[in-house]
């Protein structure tokens, strides 16, 4: 590697939700591209970069050392937040990982946690009960941004600690879809909307085809269940056309 680090437009995202001149940790550093690019453009004074596999660590330390960056950049391994000291970052990074694993990292270690000022979070899987659990154990979403890539959705999202009761909204449509991307109005998050609905009403159509059994009924009512929390969700952001059935 050479010069300026250029990231992918879903880790470029992470790494514009980072306030300038906070110190980062950066968990699931993967090849440490994220890291570079924070301090290469001053965003951060620091960055601690650390990961599980000892591979992606060797492939981050080389990048490193590349840039010649070993001054500003601390590479460790730790599963987690395991070999983190408390208050040694003011962000925390964690990105490209399902979210349930990603509730385990968060959820393993509350003091560590609950210290950093900002959470830039970047699930790949199970959102609606990622999402769920943020606001369960008192974060509120601040930014959110969704990226298509490859055919595929990631949303980021800044989470930051409650200062008081949010008013209630409507959890089952934010939690699945994302406040933020739902006040925005977001474009992706239509085509994402969109790209679901359809899939679903694939599903549907099958299970309505293979018969009357109990467990395709039930089913089916599940579908129709998400089906209408899809729509309620693209009318709100002015996406639903076309979402008859």
């Amino acid at each position: 590697m050479a010069g300026n680090v250029i990231l992918s437009a879903r880790m470029q995202a992470v790494a514009d939700m980072v306030t300038a001149g906070n110190r980062v940790c950066d968990v699931g550093c993967d090849h440490g591209y994220v890291s570079i690019y924070l301090v290469q453009k001053k965003i951060s004074p620091s960055v601690l970069a650390m990961d599980v596999n000892e591979g992606p660590l060797l492939r981050a330390r080389e990048h490193v050392a590349d840039a010649g960056l070993f001054k500003y950049i601390t590479l460790r391994l730790s599963d987690g937040l395991t070999a983190y000291g408390q208050e040694e970052a003011d962000t925390l990074i964690c990105a490209g990982m399902g979210g349930r694993l990603m509730q385990r990292i968060l959820a393993q270690y509350p003091s560590k946690t609950k210290a950093f000022k900002e959470l830039i979070l970047q699930p790949q899987s199970e959102l609606f009960l990622f999402r769920r659990f943020l606001r369960n154990v008192g974060y509120s979403i601040v930014w959110e941004d969704m990226i298509l890539e490859d055919e595929q959705f990631y949303p980021v999202i800044k989470a930051v600690l409650s200062k008081g009761e949010r008013d209630s909204g409507d959890w089952e449509i934010e939690d699945r879809f994302g406040p933020v991307l739902i006040q925005r109005k977001h474009p992706i998050l239509a085509a994402f909307l969109k790209r679901e609905w359809a899939n679903y009403l694939k599903v549907r159509d099958r299970l309505q085809q293979a018969g009357g059994a109990e467990r395709t009924i039930i089913r089916l009512r599940e579908l129709e269940e998400e089906m209408g929390y899809i729509k309620k969700a693209a009318r709100l952001i002015g996406a639903d056309d076309g979402m008859e059935g």
